[in-house]
This record gives structure tokens, sequence and C-alpha cells, in this order.
């Protein structure tokens, strides 16, 4: 028999294997200051976008007094205990019907957490008879609630319609025979290409397909939607979404999630989520602080108005300058470069440390071998200083990419660390 661990010592996993290289700088680094377009790093002022605080709520300074009063009025502990047993307030009530009138539902369920939230609603929402559609290019908290089906799940093709219906046929014959049902499972606004779910064609299919539709849109909520509710309202199907799911760890800049869905739906769901119903109850701080956060995200449309005017700036600037985003449909604004992963932690270290910006570097195994993406949030407090100092930026590193630069550079630090 083995030891547990040898595996552990055998293999440090894709990205771990990096650890000794990358710690502290490229993975788990540490920006400090005040939460804003400009922040420390190493001692440096740095240009970031790697910040979801899409509506520049972090340190807006009535959501400061807000936090900072209810903290004092609450502290961090109250309520205590889960929900259900002596963590229920009015204030939580009022936050979830704030929250189902203003995404165009019935009602809405308090989460403390996004991840633990979407697990616990998927694995809450189908038994071992049902079937799961999903995109394959999910995130990982679907993927992980998926896991916990004890039932048959399919992936279709990110965004293919055509694939999604090959695979609500296979699902349809499964459920006749096993009298189950089915879920798909969709995105609003995919966080690493920024592509929005289709939503709306989706929705189309139910005239052919019986199932019901689960979408996260973390990245969408508060981003799109003439008044902010998210892809659905964008697409104009939020009443075909069955259950809709968002986070505050975005758009509110704070922790905590919401489901939306009909009044019986809720009511089930809040009787069978176990990470609600074994957890403690979200804070009042966090309560409070979301009651402000959505006000002024109903009340203060420049928030997104100012968003928006910084994700166009950015994007078609990239794109005069001939750089490749892909096909987002969203704020979130990824590049694509050609190159190894050690080029890639060459270019992103000149990045910081000559040009003082701040971007998310993602490779393989989260995107093919030979890509590089550097993922970028604009914010409402970006200025066009930063923008066009990024874009400056961004023409000067793809240069020295092009021409071998941080080949040879990351070359050298391979020969050195050999030696």
């Amino acid at each position: 028999m083995k030891d547990l661990f040898d595996k552990i010592y055998k293999d440090k996993g894709p990205l771990g294997k990096w650890a000794s290289q990358a710690e502290g700088y490229f993975v788990f680094p540490k920006l400090e200051g005040q939460i804003s377009n400009r922040m420390k790093f190493q001692g440096k002022e740095v240009i970031t976008w790697s910040i979801n605080d899409y509506l520049g709520l972090a340190n807006h300074p009535e959501v400061r007094k807000t936090d900072a009063e209810a903290g004092t009025a609450y502290g961090s502990a109250y309520p205590m205990g889960a929900r259900m047993m002596s963590g229920h307030t009015d204030l939580h009530e009022k936050l979830q019907n704030e929250l189902a009138d203003f995404v165009s539902k019935e009602a809405a369920y308090l989460l403390n957490f996004g991840y633990q939230g979407m697990v616990s609603t998927i694995d809450a929402l189908v038994s071992k008879d049902d079937i799961i559609v999903y995109d394959v290019d999910a995130h990982a908290c679907i993927i992980d609630g998926v896991r916990l089906h004890m039932g048959k799940r399919f992936t279709y093709k990110h965004n293919d319609v055509e694939s999604l219906e090959k695979n609500l046929e296979r699902a349809t014959k499964m459920a006749e025979q096993t009298g189950g049902g089915i879920l798909v499972i969709s995105e609003g606004v995919f966080g690493m290409r920024g592509e929005q779910g289709r939503l709306k064609e989706i929705v189309a299919l139910k005239e052919k397909y019986n199932f019901r539709f689960l979408v996260d849109d973390a990245h969408g909520f508060g981003t799109l939607g003439k008044t902010g509710a998210g892809a659905g309202e964008e697409q104009g199907v939020q009443d075909g979404i069955d259950v809709y799911f968002a986070t505050f760890a975005k758009s509110l800049a704070s922790t905590g999630a919401f489901i939306a869905a009909d009044q019986e739906i809720i009511d089930y769901l809040k009787y069978n989520l176990r990470s609600q119903m074994f957890a403690k109850s979200l804070q009042m701080q966090l309560v409070v602080g979301a009651l402000k956060r959505l006000e002024m995200l109903k009340t203060m449309p420049e928030l997104k108005n100012k968003l928006w005017e910084n994700v166009n700036a950015l994007q078609s600037g990239l794109r005069e300058r001939g750089f490749d985003l892909g096909t987002t449909q969203s704020c979130v604004t990824p590049v694509y470069l050609k190159g190894s992963i050690p080029e890639a932690m060459a270019l992103v270290k000149d990045l910081r440390e000559n040009y003082g910006i701040f971007c998310s570097i993602v490779v393989y195994p989260v995107i093919p071998k030979g890509l590089i993406l550097l993922r970028m949030i604009p914010t409402a407090t970006h200025t066009m200083e930063d923008i066009n100092e990024t874009l400056e930026a961004f023409s000067a590193i793809r240069e020295r990419l092009e021409n071998g630069t941080y080949k040879r550079l990351s070359a050298a630090v391979a020969a050195a660390m050999e030696q």
C-alpha cells in the first residue's frame, strides 16, 4: 500500500510545479494599498487591471461609510448561527426582496459565498435520475457542482448551440429512461474569454426540449443590461432563466452571492442547500453593505456608464494596435499572445517592473499550450491616462516577444538556475 502523500511528493500539479519560480510574484502576488486603479506591488506603483471592482464601489466614500457604521453597530459576528436556526434577520429578507425585484424574479435567497453557493445549488437541484448538460468552458464552481451529481452529465462545445442541441437529444432519451429531468447550465459571461453565454438561443430551445436553465452571471450582474441586471436582461431573456445566480464579489465589491427564481423554487432551495443550512449566516456588516451597494447600482447609472467608457476605450485601443481580444462581449478584456510559459513570465515581469502595469497572466493548462493570455478587468475608477499608458506598454512588450527578447531572457534565467 502506498503512502497517501506519495503522489504529492512526486507530482505538484500543472501549476504547482512552477511554484518555486512563480510564487509571490506571478501567483499569490501581494497588491497593497487602497483598492483602486493604481496600487502598490513590491513597493512600486502599478496600474491594476486584475481587480474585479467593476463599478469602483470598493472604496467609494458612501460605501466605506456604510461598511464602517455597520461594523460599529453589529460587529463582525452578528448574527450567530445558520439562517435556519438563529442567523435570520429582517435585513437578510430585505436584501433578498430587493435583489429579486432587481433581477425580475419572484424571490431570492442569500448565499455566503459564490463558489460554495453554486456548488450547493447544483447539488440541490438534481437527483441521480436527472441529467446535467453544461458548457465545457464553465467556471470551476460549476464543474465542482456537477462532480457531486450521481447521475449522467454531458458537456457541449463552448457556446455552440448545435452541440448543445445534440446533447439535449441524448439527455432527453436518457431522461425518458430514468424518469428524471434535464438541467442546462451556462454562464452569463465567461470570465476568462469575456464572451456572453448564448442565453437567447438556449432559451429558444425550450420550445423544442423540456429542460430547466441555470445561469451563473457573476460577471454580467451590474455590468450588462439597461439597468445592470445582467446578461439575461442584456439579451432580453431574463424570464427564460429558471434559476439566476450572481455574486457580490464583482460589481458589488463585497462577499456573498444570491440565487433568484420563482418563489416555490427558492422555498425548496433554502431548505435543501446544504452549504447554507449548515453554515453560519452571512454577517450583518456584509448584508447592510450589500443593501447600500445595490441601492447605488440602481440609482447611479453613471457608474456603469463610466465603466463602459473605459472598456470601450481600452478594447478599441488594443484592437487598433492589432491585438487579438478574441470574441469578448463584456468588460473582461483578454489579450492573446503566442509564447511559452517561461516567455510569459519574462513578459509579465517586464510589464510590472519597467512599465508599471499589473494584469493577470493565464497559461497552460487553463489555455492551450503556446498561448499567453493577459486578462484585463477595466473598472469605473480607471482613467484615460491609465489606458494610454497601458496601450503604449502593450505595444512595447509585443515587439519584445516577437523579436525573441523574452525567449533569450527566459533561457538565461533557466541556465542560471541549473548552475
